[in-house]
């Protein structure tokens, strides 16, 4: 029941066990050191026996012996608590902090700002002012190392490495604030700092609150000369001050800081010192209460208890002590709560004032080979006797390097151990020990051990703007600034360096003082070998070493060292050649090599030279060079290194070195003659390519010597152009691209797009390191002296490529025989003698010595001792070995045989040939039709080094090859090159069983067309079905080849299952190199992939059914299929760039269907691969075929070709005003419609509503004219019932009488105006007749005929003699007109026309946003910006002030009309007043959205920002935010947004607000995160069925059908309530019903009864 308890409470508050009670323990202070086992005696029954007794007596003795090693424990952090008051030492000061040394080993911090509060005020106020103050010290002034000081913890925390950090403060106010002006008392000992400097002496802060503590200037005058030195107190130093008198109830205090009197201070009974005031740094007379081997109990003050650890009992009377005895000690620390007090008994610590001692620096660090155990503590450590007599401790976690290690029996007294000393202890003076192997083998330990020019290792710890931070040891620190990242100036160092990587620095400066560590991480200056300059002495003239640029002038180059050494460059210095301005040519921190000229180290004036060639070299430099760089020499081998050989120059006998990579430009001949040539052979024609340092590198590279012998070399940077096409070798590969050197050291770039025409997915691929290569310059940047290249052979390559190959395979045979002449003058080796008289062709005559079962064999013979001779199974011929023993040599390493005769052949022939051997650098092929043997190179450029496996020569492969030599001469071979057609087939021989090359995996099989075969479905693709019929062989069945009849809309495949047994019968066979399917003339398909049948048909069939009846032609298997059949197709996937959906008919027949003839719905082409899935079964019209003959062209409208009344979609190309529109039809087809055959009804701007691009509903007519209606129109919906307000007028029969009708003005002309109405005869109308409505637009024919009638006579007279009759016919017909003006003006569909027309209607209704907004756009059309602006401010006084929405859509068109046509100004302007009279929370709103639209995204990225402070509470705006950020791709924003949104959101909203992100993530974002904040969410809190419900509708719309279903398979699992789980069961059967099959629809109907039971069955129990 207890346990029961204890997991699972039942409320309300518990007492904790054991931790609860701690604090109790202090209250016992006094008894603390009393046998705890004698109440326990008392508390015995007389009735057990004395042996009883002595045991359990015994057994508390030992108890007691325990508890008194805990109660003398030294101080750890683990111990220490805010509050607690500790005396310490000072032991470090800087300018911001104080490092402060405390008992027992411990360190703390203070910083500046807990000094006292005088110090802080100024140091704010220098601040605040950015000039410093002449009264404000640092804090190495004030506080010198040794002084001792008072400190109170602030506060426990932890580094960035995990390592505990003490804060304290010395601040008077925190550590005397126990304190209060009635405890003060005369005698007392407190810590004050001077808060201010007064004529006759100091006011100083004793941070007690209402007391005012004055030190007059004469009792400061003895500590001043004394200690001072002479110098006055100055503010925020700190003092002891014993009090000398106190008045007014300790609101006056006067102080004294002689250090006689200060010294002598003790604290007695008689100062009223409580438990809660004690302070450490009193010297008390105290009473030895009791004596242990782990320190001493005393009691002090009469009443109070106190212990002394044995680090802090003095050395000299240590175990002289005895119960009862008097002593001195000094207070060292008082716990807050439990009230403890440490003392000390050490004589440094009772006198007050005084300053402790340090340990010699030179101490720190070193290593002691044997220290002896004095004495060993199993919970705290051991003290060890150093090799000078002095002590030292080391911690318990120091004397092993892990807990698993530690051996308590090997610390006995007397035993040695080595160690190091890594610190010392000012409190307890003790240095402090390590026995860490690692720490004793680190190289460095303090900042100390650093210097200058130092190699360095570490790892990253974080880039920062000011360079990048390191970690060298756990507490030593550096920085590499920004212009130390590397060589040349890094733009975006993170993609170099991550966080965590190990990198090796060089330092540039060391400031133990400061703890400042400046590193660099230039590759030229950490692995330079010249000396490192690190003062202005050691700077001596001839002395050549690395510097890098600081500073580039017109006067010349700052060149910077180590330990900031910098000297001047002159301009007449810097080269041999004048540079005009240097600051072009050099960049700031650009690593140079310079000379030193003149040194003067007392001014610290340094002189150096660029121009280091034309100098004699110093005499320390060992051997002169005085070979130039470039000159050809013949040189001598010495012996073999492991990248090379060093050689001697046999002109001066000088040594060098020659790379393994520059012995030749064929890389497969460096490795032969490197592993051929010996000390003492001679190689001439070797090139001198650098001499960096003394160290002189050669090259024996053809390529670079004869282009610096042509002169196709660049000597400096300024003489590279782009276009160049320059010789040179790879340096070095990286993942981003491949860097060449060229002859002179200069060196660039090839990027990795620019290194090959082929796709590069690595770049070690493509070359080596030491590759000959030849590179086009692209592009060059002269400040950081950067050259970018090309190696692509469309850029390098020959116009003449068989030229180039041929002068590659023929450099490459000579260097061979230079290679066999070498291996002839081996006579030691009989092997060699053997390989080098080996040529190709060359006849043997050998014995076989083994067949394998492969077909190779092997041979052994005389001349071929030694060596393996092999011939591969396709050059044993078939014949009997024996009596046919003469073969040819292939190669000399690699020897294959094969039977052929010798002819007579022309230079430059073309001749078929087989490939019989390929090398890496050349391939031996046979002429078919004379059997002879010719070389051609795999090459055709230094460049062209990169095939992939299709593009590889291969044995058996049939080419063409041009020969180029007729004469076989030492090589044995014809050399040629390949032909322009290189066939890629293969020569088989007559046998099946050798009809494929070796290493092709192909699964044989003897599979035909008709057999039935069973197999195990392997996986389910949406248009084919992969079958393993036996372990190896793999067939397919497509979607077509399920079903005999295919319902419209389904997806076969998913009948079948992965694992599920099918019965299935061969109908073709699909090649498996170029996945065509074979025609039925194939029926031994053995090397293709079986394709498979399963209709029910095909089973009970003959198997008479194959694939591609008409043989393999596609034109052919496409001829039965006419335009206008139907046929069902399968979607493959719908091409996004090409527009078509590609669909399948059968495994080999594919089509197209093309936008507009996938569906009549404009709505499904907007989207169309959101309503066509992978595998879905459609009903498609044939319409033809495409130009290729391969695809056949669908349609799924039905329409498969244009006649009269055909309705199909179109896309608008062109809009013609007052014309209509031009029309792309399907079919290639183009069209026209006509403005009246637009709509249904009339409008007034027909064309407003059609754009380019868009789709529309059409009726075909026969002459290619279009009427173009509306989807839901008359004639393209003739079912619609919606009423025809305009009839189509085709003849003057459809007018009748009275009829209202509308059209478009045709043209204008004297006699009136002419209608059209769509290819109707005119009408005619009567004078004055008008569409538009208006009153202006009817006066305006009326008056314009009284103006023609008044220029015509004739018709003056014509009217003139018109009769009474028809003067009253015109009154009626005029009045007629004003009646139908009237009634049109009071039509409440008509368009208001002016701004009479609009004042009109805003007065009839004055609180219609809209139609004030209309009012205002009016004003804008006309671009009359002001009128639209009083517009507004009129409706703002106009409309109601309890329209409150109506008023804000107006300030809304007001803020998007600033923002258009006004300035960031006006703008504001009208914001701040909007928020005024409207919520602001809406009005953020709405311009955070106008800034958006137009695409102010900076605006509105800080409005957002300035909304998030104001309206931080409200999610909304979260929300917004975050759907800003998502729109505009900035996915990580939007994730940091969202820790912010749950920081500033109370916890009731969280949920919420995640589900809402996780929602626009999914919309906008990344769906991958979107999920992982729905699954993270759901893991919280699985009973929150809306964000399940959220989740599901957004996997449907996202996720694939598996993840849907694993999700609704989750959430019926849950414990919800039954009305929840009958919601998510009729969602998932709903689902299933949609997109599934009638298997799982069952299996959901299984679940919800299995759910139905489980709880019925639970209720009935």
């Amino acid at each position: 029941m207890a346990s029961m308890e204890e997991n699972f409470p039942r409320g309300g508050t518990q007492k904790k066990p054991s931790e609860g009670k701690a604090p109790r323990q202090p209250i016992e202070q006094d008894n603390l050191f009393d046998t705890p086992y004698e109440e326990g005696s008392q508390k015995r029954k007389r009735i057990q026996e004395d042996k009883g007794k002595q045991k359990k007596f015994k057994a508390e003795k030992k108890e007691a012996i325990k508890a008194n090693a805990k109660d003398f424990e030294l101080l750890t952090v683990e111990a220490l608590s805010e509050g607690m008051l500790l005396l310490g030492c000072v032991k470090e000061s800087n300018d911001f902090e104080l490092m402060v040394s405390l008992p027992n080993g411990l360190t703390g911090f203070v910083q500046v700002t807990h000094i006292c509060d005088a110090y802080s005020k100024m140091l704010n106020e220098q601040v605040a002012t950015e000039e410093l103050l002449e009264d404000l010290n640092s804090l190495s002034d004030l506080y010198p190392p040794g002084m001792l000081v008072r400190c109170s913890v602030t506060s426990m925390g932890k580094t960035m490495d995990g390592h505990q950090s003490i804060k304290l403060s010395i601040n008077p106010k925190d550590v005397n604030k126990a304190l209060n002006t009635t405890a003060l008392r005369s005698g007392m000992l407190l810590s004050g700092l001077v808060s201010s400097v007064e004529d006759h002496g100091y006011l100083i802060d004793i941070g007690v609150s209402g007391a005012k503590a004055f030190l007059p200037l004469q009792k400061s005058q003895s500590y001043i000369k004394s200690a001072n030195k002479g110098a006055e107190l100055k503010i925020g130093q700190y003092l002891n001050c014993l009090i000398e008198e106190v008045k007014n109830n300790g609101r006056i205090v006067r102080l004294s800081i002689s250090q006689s009197e200060v010294a002598a201070a003790i604290a007695t009974e008689e100062q009223n010192w409580t438990l809660s005031n004690l302070l450490p740094g009193l010297v008390v007379k105290a009473q030895v209460q009791k004596v242990t081997p782990y320190g001493i109990a005393l009691s002090f003050l009469s009443s109070f208890t106190g212990i002394v650890d044995f680090m802090h009992l003095d050395p000299k009377k240590a175990g002289n002590y005895s119960q009862s005895q008097t002593i001195k000690a000094c207070i060292l620390s008082v716990h807050p709560t439990s009230k403890a007090v440490r003392l000390t008994l050490r004589q440094v610590f009772l006198q007050p004032g005084s300053v402790l001692g340090q340990l010699a620096s030179s101490r720190i660090g070193m290593v002691v080979g044997e220290s002896v155990v004095k004495s060993f503590h199993a919970k705290t450590g051991a003290i060890f006797e150093l090799d000078d007599g002095t002590l030292a401790f080391a911690r318990l976690k120091h004397l092993s390097d892990t807990k698993k290690s530690f051996k308590p029996g090997t610390f006995k007294t007397g035993s040695k151990h080595r160690c190091r000393i890594i610190d010392y202890s000012l409190m307890d003076e003790l240095a402090l020990l390590s026995l860490k192997r690692r720490i004793i083998a680190a190289p460095f330990l303090r900042y100390q051990d650093i210097c200058p020019g130092h190699v360095v290792e570490g790892k990253v710890l974080a880039l920062k703007p000011l360079g990048m931070q390191v970690k060298v040891t756990d507490h030593i620190r550096g920085l590499v600034p920004h212009l130390h990242l590397a060589d040349v100036l890094l733009k975006k160092p993170e993609k170099k360096y991550s966080v965590g990587r190990e990198v090796k620095c060089r330092v540039l400066i060391s400031n133990p003082e400061e703890k400042k560590l400046i590193l660099t991480l230039k590759k030229t200056l950490v692995t330079s070998k010249f000396p490192v300059l690190t003062s202005y002495k050691a700077a001596k003239p001839g002395l050549i070493t690395h510097g890098f640029i600081v500073c580039a002038r017109e006067f010349g180059c700052i060149v910077k060292f180590y330990n900031d050494v910098k000297g001047l460059v002159p301009k007449s210095e810097l080269s041999s050649e004048p540079i005009p301005s240097p600051e072009k040519v050099f960049y700031k921190g650009q690593v140079v090599k310079v000379i030193v000229l003149k040194c003067e180290p007392e001014q610290e004036k340094l002189l150096l030279s660029f121009k280091l060639m034309s100098r004699p070299v110093s005499e320390d430099r060992g051997e002169q060079i005085p070979k130039k760089n470039r000159e050809m020499v013949d040189v001598k081998v010495l012996r073999k290194k492991d990248n090379g050989l060093k050689v001697s120059i046999l002109s001066d006998n000088v040594s060098a070195h020659l790379p393994t990579m520059h012995l030749s430009d064929h890389v497969v001949n460096c490795k032969l003659l490197y592993h051929w040539l010996q000390e003492g052979d001679i190689l001439h024609r070797v090139m001198c390519l650098s001499d960096k340092g003394g160290h002189i590198t050669l090259c024996r590279k053809p390529a670079l010597i004869s282009a610096v012998q042509e002169e196709q070399v660049v000597r400096s940077f300024s003489e590279i152009q782009p276009g160049m096409q320059l010789a040179g070798y790879v340096r070095n590969i990286m993942s981003y691209g491949v860097f060449v050197e060229f002859p002179f050291g200069l060196a660039g770039l090839a990027p990795k797009a620019a290194m090959s025409d082929k796709f590069v997915t690595d770049t070690k691929d493509h070359f080596v390191v030491g590759q000959t290569v030849v590179a086009n310059v692209t592009s060059m940047d002269e400040e950081k002296q950067r050259i970018l290249l090309c190696l692509k052979l469309s850029e390098v390559g020959s116009e003449d490529p068989d030229t180039e190959s041929f002068s590659l395979l023929s450099q490459c045979f000579e260097e061979m025989k230079e290679i066999r002449g070498i291996m002839s003058r081996r006579n030691h080796s009989k092997v060699a003698q053997n390989l080098c008289g080996l040529i190709p062709g060359q006849k043997l005559e050998l014995v076989v010595q083994e067949v394998r079962g492969n077909g190779s064999a092997f041979f052994i013979g005389s001349r071929v001792a030694g060596l393996t001779v092999t011939a591969t199974r396709y050059h044993v011929g078939g014949w009997e070995f024996l009596s046919w023993p003469y073969f040819f040599v292939f190669h000399r390493h690699w020897v294959g045989y094969t039977m052929l005769s010798n002819c007579f052949l022309m230079e430059n022939s073309q001749h078929p040939a087989v490939v019989q051997h390929v090398a890496e650098e050349f391939a031996i092929a046979s002429l078919v039709k004379t059997g002879q043997l010719t070389a051609i190179p795999v090459a055709s450029h230094f460049n062209d080094t990169f095939r992939f496996d299709s593009e590889k020569l291969k044995v058996g492969q049939a080419v063409s090859v041009t020969l180029k030599t007729m004469l076989m001469g030492d090589h044995g071979v014809l050399l040629a090159v390949q032909g322009p057609a290189k066939k890629r087939a293969l020569i088989r021989s007559r046998k099946e069983s050798e009809t494929v090359e070796e290493g092709v995996a192909a699964v044989r099989h003897s599979l035909c067309l008709g057999d039935v075969v069973k197999g195990t479905v392997k996986s389910v693709r949406p248009t084919y079905v992969t079958v393993a019929i036996d372990d190896k062989l793999t067939g397919s069945i497509h979607t077509s080849q399920i079903l005999d009849d295919v319902p419209i809309g389904t997806f076969p495949t998913s009948r079948l299952k992965a694992g599920q047994k099918v019965t299935a019968r061969v109908i073709g066979g699909r090649d498996m190199k170029t996945h065509r399917y074979l025609p039925i003339t194939h029926p031994h398909f053995t090397q293709s992939i079986p394709e498979l049948s399963i209709r029910p048909s095909d089973l009970k069939g003959d198997g008479s059914t194959a694939l591609s009846p008409e043989g393999d032609n596609p034109s052919e298997r496409l001829r039965p299929y006419k335009a206008g059949q139907t046929v069902t197709c399968f979607v493959k996937k719908y091409n996004t760039i090409k527009t078509w959906l590609e669909v399948e008919i059968t495994p080999e027949i594919r089509g197209r269907v093309l936008q507009l003839l996938l569906s009549l719905n404009p709505k499904v082409l907007k989207h169309p691969e959101k309503s066509f899935k992978n595998g879905q079964a459609l009903s498609a019209t044939v319409t033809g075929t495409d130009a290729s003959e391969t695809n056949l062209c669908l349609s799924l409208t039905g329409v498969h070709s244009l006649v009269e009344g055909t309705i199909t979609l179109g896309t608008i190309t062109k809009v013609t005003p007052h014309v209509g529109l031009t029309i792309a039809l399907p079919f290639g087809k183009i069209g026209k419609a006509s403005i009246f055959h637009l709509s249904d009804s009339f409008a007034e701007q027909p064309l407003e509503n059609f754009s380019i691009g868009k789709l529309v509903s059409i009726e075909h007519s026969v002459a290619v004219r279009i009427f173009l209606l509306p989807p839901l129109s008359s004639r393209t919906n003739p079912k619609s019932k919606n009423k025809v307000e305009d009839p189509e007028i085709t003849c003057v029969e459809d007018v009748r009488e009275g009829q209202l009708v509308r059209g478009y003005v045709k043209s204008v002309k004297q006699l009136g105006q002419e209608t059209k109405h769509a290819e109707a005869p005119r009408l005619q109308v009567s004078s004055g007749f008008t569409w538009d409505e208006g009153l202006n637009a009817l006066e305006v024919p009326v008056s314009n005929r009284k103006e023609e009638s008044s220029d015509s006579e004739e018709e003056d007279d014509a009217q003139k003699k018109q009769t009474k009759k028809e003067q009253e016919q015109e009154k009626q017909r005029v009045e007629k007109e004003l009646s139908k003006l009237e009634a049109a003006l009071m039509d409440p569909n008509r368009q208001p026309q002016t701004a009479d027309d609009f004042d009109r209607l805003v007065l009839s209704n004055p609180s219609s946003s809209i139609l004030w907004l209309q009012y205002m756009a009016f004003h804008l059309q006309a671009t009359e910006i002001e009128k639209a602006r009083v517009v507004a401010e009129r409706a703002l006084k106009t409309i109601s002030f309890r329209e409150e929405q109506e008023k804000l859509n107006v300030w809304v068109a007001l803020l998007n009309l600033e923002n258009m046509y006004g300035t960031e100004e006006t703008l504001m302007k009208v914001f701040e007043r909007a928020v005024q009279y409207n919520e602001p929370l809406k009005v953020f709103q709405h311009l955070a959205d106008i800034y958006a639209s137009s695409e102010k995204y900076q605006q509105a990225d800080d409005l957002y920002n300035t909304m998030l402070k104001r309206f931080r509470q409200e999610k909304s705006v979260w929300l917004k935010y975050a759907t800003f950020l998502l729109k505009r791709g900035q996915v990580e924003a939007t994730h940091r947004l969202l820790e912010r949104a749950l920081k500033g959101l109370p916890d009731k909203e969280h949920v919420d607000v995640i589900s809402k992100f996780a929602q626009l993530e999914f919309h906008f974002g990344d769906p991958e995160h979107a999920k992982a904040i729905f699954e993270s969410t759901l893991s919280s809190y699985p009973k929150r069925t809306d964000v399940w419900s959220i989740y599901i509708d957004m996997m449907i719309k996202h996720g694939s059908q598996k993840e849907v279903r694993d999700i609704f398979e989750r959430v019926i699992h849950l414990s919800l309530a039954a009305k929840r789980m009958k919601f998510f069961f009729k969602r998932y059967l709903d689902y299933e019903k949609k997109y599934g099959t009638s298997e799982t629809i069952q299996a959901v109907k299984v679940a919800a009864l299995e759910y139905v039971e489980s709880k019925s069955s639970l209720a009935e129990s």
